[in-house]
């Protein structure tokens, strides 16, 4: 049986393996023979824009403050050289079934920038962004009119603002300068716009945060009837300004915390009429599904564009170089602005049958309504029971999967425990490979 994690909080699994799994490519292979005979029907395609206009005490995403003159067109630059070589290595029929810009904040781009991101995934990719959902991040101090407008006349169906608290203290605890004022008008401006999904991320752990301080700022997010709600658990990565603050409260104490607070959020918003996706996803029960798609993340492809940007083939997953550091972060940067060949593969890692089969129960039981047996058999020939048998008997003696012959369900203290369950069907390998890893 597999040994009980010591914390809940394990690892956010939002995909497998992880990017600290991955190494240079030795071989660097091309991007049209990673591409060929791969199914190209409903690919996913991400925009990546690593600019904020500040670094948040939690945030260990790969992203720069601020850019000097001259840079975010240049990085655009590179992104349409980018774009060019990639839609070359696909087929030409190539059709995209969802599309989405993250960062980093993608709204730190004026709007005639957003313009040309906007082309650049239309025109140079294929992409039909008016016929397809379109997610975009935000932040509060860069969701202007303009930009706004923009994104809702390109087709945007969904705009993601990234709240994290309504309450000011709470959000200085979290090293994250905003006032709960500028939220308000924000979130104003984008009712205004017309999106049809509105998500509004929070967190919960924050140092000082209460239970009534946390249903307060919920409270205040449900104002605005967002259709989607993220509820994030707080995390201190390294290299992050939380981290240089030390602990503010123990390791045990910050975990029942954590978990008092998300079922405290869980219940209310189910209360409100909201349905749990996943263990952050919470879904407006009324709302149109207007960011539903056709793509299936366990089994088509992603193309990725940008220096911070993931794809993945069913053979290789690949990327750029992944940092934290400030330093890092600008020199890689750099690089990518002064790339002229995109056409190869440089870091990522090879999938063998084990890992896509891994993968696929990741990427499907961490979801509320789990996995049908029969998909899974259909696709590998096996049962889940038979590939994981030690994994599966230790999350049912824990009580964390549910009574379903139909479906591999987690329960719903399993799906509380969605960070501790990812990570546990981790391979040896990938395991091996994060911890080997030096954060930079």
């Amino acid at each position: 049986m597999t040994t009980a994690p010591e914390s809940p909080y394990q690892s956010y699994v939002y995909a497998y393996p992880h990017k600290t799994a991955y190494r240079p490519l030795a071989e660097r292979p091309a991007l049209s023979a990673q591409w060929a005979g791969e199914p190209q029907h409903a690919l996913s395609l991400y925009l990546h824009i690593p600019f904020c206009e500040v670094r948040c005490g939690f945030c260990n995403l790969f992203t720069r403050i601020g850019s000097p003159e001259g840079l975010t067109t240049a990085y655009l630059d590179a992104l349409d050289r980018q774009a060019a070589t990639v839609r070359e290595a696909l087929d030409g029929d190539a059709r995209f079934a969802l599309a989405a810009f993250g960062g980093g904040t993608p709204t730190y781009l004026t709007a005639g920038e957003l313009e040309r991101l906007c082309d650049i995934a239309e025109h140079r990719m294929g992409a039909r962004l008016e016929s397809i959902p379109l997610s975009v991040e935000a932040s509060p101090a860069t969701a202007t009119s303009d930009r706004l407008e923009v994104l809702a006349a390109r087709g945007t169906t969904r705009l993601s603002l990234g709240v994290q608290s309504f309450l000011d203290d709470e959000a200085r605890s979290a090293v994250r300068p905003q006032r709960r004022a500028d939220v308000e008008a924000a979130l104003g401006r984008i009712r205004t716009a017309g999106f049809p999904i509105l998500n509004i991320d929070l967190i919960y752990g924050i140092d000082g945060q209460t239970e009534a301080g946390w249903l307060r700022s919920l409270d205040a997010a449900l104002a605005w009837q967002p259709e989607e709600l993220y509820l994030y658990p707080l995390y201190v990565r390294p290299l992050t300004g939380l981290a240089r603050r030390g602990e503010q409260e123990s390791p045990a104490a910050w975990d029942a915390r954590r978990l008092a607070l998300y079922r405290v959020g869980r219940d209310h918003l189910l209360a409100q009429g909201y349905q749990q996706v996943s263990m952050r996803m919470f879904r407006r029960a009324a709302s149109p599904q207007a960011g539903s798609s056709e793509y299936a993340c366990q089994t088509d492809g992603m193309v990725g564009l940008g220096c911070g940007a993931r794809s993945y083939t069913s053979q290789l997953h690949y990327s750029f170089d992944y940092a934290v550091s400030a330093t890092e972060v600008r020199g890689i940067i750099d690089s990518y602005v002064a790339t002229e060949d995109f056409g190869r593969a440089e870091v990522g890692r090879l999938m063998t049958p084990d890992e896509i089969r891994r993968r696929h129960l990741v990427q499907s039981l961490l979801q509320a309504e789990g996995m049908p047996l029969a998909e899974y058999r259909a696709r590998f020939g096996r049962t889940p029971a038979e590939d994981f048998p030690t994994e599966l008997a230790g999350f049912a003696a824990r009580g964390w999967l549910a009574e379903d012959p139909q479906r591999l369900v987690l329960s719903p203290e399993g799906l509380a425990h969605s960070d501790a369950v990812g990570p546990m069907l981790f391979s040896p390998e990938v395991r091996t490979l994060m911890a080997e890893y030096e954060a930079k």
